[in-house]
């Protein structure tokens, strides 16, 4: 199949050097390395151990919601920048 790629002029240039330096060409090159790229991510390797996630307590005392502990920073922000306001008049 043909297609035009524009391709970032690094990303070229290091194309071009590995097709010099294996003697292979242009088209050649590029197509391995989208086939090493794209099978890079297809699933994680086997003789990795799995990562888990431990849950550790935060210490958060009873009645804080901490889905909404964005909600109160805002809030903090905005009481302290009401504060300035009133010690700069």
């Amino acid at each position: 199949m043909r297609t035009t790629l524009t391709l970032d002029d690094d990303i070229a240039k290091e194309l071009k050097a590995v097709s010099r330096r294996t003697g292979k060409p242009l088209k050649v090159v590029v197509n391995e390395t989208l086939r090493r790229g794209l099978g890079a991510g297809t699933s994680p390797s086997r003789d990795r151990p799995r990562f888990r996630v431990r849950p550790k307590a935060c210490g958060f005392r009873a009645g804080v919601d901490v889905t909404k502990l964005n909600q109160l920073l805002d809030d903090l922000e905005i009481e302290r920048a009401g504060v300035l306001a009133i010690r700069n008049r």
